[in-house]
């Protein structure tokens, strides 16, 4: 396994899911122009689509490859705007912020959507899909999100696509945060797109994201969307036809991302990027455990990328001043986003192994007993709302 170099210059582990702790060679990459419209450039274009197509496998030649500028939030716009027509209606499969955020997406430019709401972190799980898709045939596709951070799940998308295409009915994946690190081949898990970003687990810098989709639905695209700029077939075309970007494309982050796609594949792929993360998360988990913190979800549910711990319970802990703390030994940490109960969430991506995840939990221990933190047992509620977690 190529060795994780710890960050320069006095910069702190980003223990967050994207952006994330970079390679120096990535951040190397960046320290030339490159001409948007000049022939080097349009082939390393050409051979970031071709590597990203390979991580499908066998079925890549049934899609093609469209990067977008833009975070990832662009990307998935642009997805729902260009493969849903206008006439269509979407099942929104909801445990967390980003599955509202696709609902909210779709209010914004008026495709029609109902919402399966399973509240901070429950699986949306595919019997409940079936059933929707039965009660309503007027429903044309299914939106789902592989990896909800919000708490850290990894959504059973096999079941999910299942359900889907036994009702005859078209997924879309927001693959944003694992798609690089969690196995997906279309020719076991059916879906028509996904999209992910740069600064995910590819492990580039943030400036654009791409769409992963089917040929026929590429083409069947032109005239669904609602927006010049995210519009993936007209983006799909242009690139087919002149090897360029429609617009100003992040020339630097494109070159960042090529060293990156390199590291990724001397790592072993897919299956070597997961296996560092998952191995991450194990040594996270089991020290945090030992310090007496508890994880938000049952370890079925844990995915490779982000954990979600509960806040202790103990009146000294202050989460500002565990933050600050933890920062000031050279960690930045992500703060909860639950709804009924205090939480943080510590990410297990990047260049980082567990040798990193071994020093965070020193850091977390040393921070809890510089507050005067003598139990990291979360509340009774919290207990409460974990004891729910029966799916």
């Amino acid at each position: 396994m190529p060795q994780i170099e710890p960050p320069r210059l006095g910069e702190p582990y980003l223990l967050t899911p994207g952006p994330l702790t970079t390679a120096y060679s990535v951040k190397a990459a960046m320290l030339r122009d490159w001409g948007s419209w000049d022939g080097d450039f349009r082939a390393m274009t050409a051979s970031l689509r071709a590597q990203l197509l390979a991580m499908l496998g066998a079925a890549a030649a049934d899609y093609d490859c469209v990067p977008m500028q833009g975070s990832g939030s662009f990307a998935v716009e642009a997805m729902l705007g260009s493969f849903i027509p206008k006439s269509g209606k979407v099942l929104v499969l909801a445990n967390g912020a980003y599955g509202l955020r696709a609902a909210e997406t779709l209010r914004y430019f008026g495709r029609a959507h109902v919402v399966l709401d399973k509240g901070d972190y429950l699986p949306p799980r595919g019997v409940e899909v079936a059933k929707m898709l039965a009660e309503d045939p007027a429903i044309t596709h299914v939106v789902a999100i592989h990896c909800e951070t919000s708490s850290g799940i990894l959504n059973p998308i096999a079941e999910i696509s299942a359900a889907t295409y036994a009702a005859g009915r078209k997924l879309l994946i927001d693959s944003m945060s694992a798609f690089g690190a969690v196995h997906l081949d279309p020719a076991e898990v059916r879906f028509e797109a996904l999209v992910s970003s740069a600064n995910k687990c590819i492990e580039g810098v943030p400036g654009f994201g791409f769409v992963l989709a089917k040929h026929a639905e590429l083409a069947a695209a032109r005239g669904n969307s609602h927006s010049l700029a995210l519009d993936i077939h007209a983006q799909w075309a242009y690139m087919n036809k002149t090897g360029q970007w429609r617009y100003t494309p992040p020339t630097h982050v494109v070159a960042a991302f090529l060293e990156a796609l390199r590291l990724h594949k001397a790592e072993g792929g897919v299956a070597g990027r997961g296996a560092r993360y998952a191995n991450n998360r194990d040594t996270l988990v089991e020290g945090m455990r030992a310090l007496g913190f508890e994880t938000l979800l049952a370890d079925k549910w844990l995915s490779p990328i982000i954990t979600t711990f509960f806040c202790p319970d103990d009146a000294a802990f202050d989460f500002t001043r565990f933050y600050d703390a933890l920062k000031s030994r050279g960690f930045i940490i992500y703060p909860g986003k639950l709804t009924a109960v205090e939480s943080f969430r510590i990410g297990c991506i990047g260049q980082m192994d567990a040798h990193t995840m071994r020093a965070v939990v020193a850091a977390v221990g040393e921070t809890l007993a510089e507050m005067g933190v003598t139990s990291a047992t979360p509340p009774a509620l919290a207990l409460a709302e974990r004891a729910k977690l029966t799916d």
